[in-house]
């Protein structure tokens, strides 16, 4: 099988890699804006060719769009009006109502497959491409029923190989369970970055003093602007609303503090380990 990967990336990256190890892909074009990531991807094996768009989505059967949220909004349409009935067209965005809304009206809309795989890492590029990342992870598709069987059973196969655990969902319940467990995770972990930094001047001693806590509860801090602005921008609604119960629970902690109400403050903790029995 031909595919494209539209954003030779972290994420378009991984999942080429993994096509190819499984031998689900037997030839990979790669379109990006960014000629180094080409040329890495190219160097590192991941992709077979570096294409222009309309000959890559010619001459492939399956074609995956891995680019920024509002890139791969605006680039369907045009990737729709490419493709013909033999062809499937998928992309991997953390949102998704924005997207599916920009080509409802389609005459090719049931040409593709809206699909979500749940991992990412603060990292990107091809360079940071893993193949293996996918595995035992969601792979969230939305609206299925917008889409032809054929596409449908294609995207599953995908799924299949990349290793993960298929589930199904309507594209605004899925911005709004992404806004609960991921997008409200990258705000927190920049807004800690940067009370940190306005407060610990001394660099070497954020270095120095940083524990495993600090560290992976930061980390996402690294993702970059380019992927997670957009995110926000089109999932405004539902991030909005969990932030602001994010800052209540906050503020309850505040308060318990300027009391010295320690009761509540343990109350507050214990209710929060009720996530082990969540994440186990």
């Amino acid at each position: 099988m031909k595919i494209t990967i539209i954003g030779v990336g972290l994420i378009g990256g991984s999942m080429a890699m993994k096509l190819r190890e499984q031998h689900f892909a037997d030839y990979v074009f790669g379109v990006d804006l960014n000629e180094n990531h080409l040329l890495e991807a190219k160097e590192l094996g991941i992709i077979d060719e570096i294409s222009t768009l309309e000959n890559a989505v010619k001459n492939s059967d399956l074609i995956i769009i891995a680019i920024p949220v509002d890139a791969a909004r605006k680039i369907l349409p045009t990737v729709l009006d490419l493709v013909n009935e033999n062809q499937t067209v998928m992309d991997a965005g953390s949102t998704k109502l924005g997207i599916v809304n920009a080509v409802k009206n389609h005459q090719k809309r049931n040409r593709y497959v809206a699909f979500h795989p749940m991992w990412g890492t603060e990292n990107s590029g091809p360079k940071s491409a893993v193949s293996e990342s996918f595995s035992g992870r969601a792979a969230v598709i939305c609206d299925q029923k917008d889409s032809a069987e054929d596409a449908l059973n294609l995207v599953k196969k995908v799924a299949e190989n990349l290793d993960m655990n298929v589930i199904y969902m309507n594209a605004d319940e899925h911005d709004v369970h992404t806004a609960y467990i991921s997008h409200i995770s990258h705000i927190t972990s920049y807004a800690l970055a940067n009370t940190v930094l306005e407060k610990e001047r001394e660099e070497d001693t954020i270095f120095q003093l940083a524990s495993s806590g600090f560290s992976s509860t930061v980390r996402l801090a690294k993702s970059h602007p380019e992927m997670w602005v957009p995110i926000f921008k089109q999932n405004k609604e539902n991030v909005l609303d969990v932030l602001n119960e994010h800052i209540s629970q906050l503020r309850k902690f505040k308060s318990a503090l300027e009391k010295e109400n320690y009761e509540l403050l343990e109350e507050l903790i214990k209710n929060a380990n009720r996530i082990r029995g969540i994440l186990k």
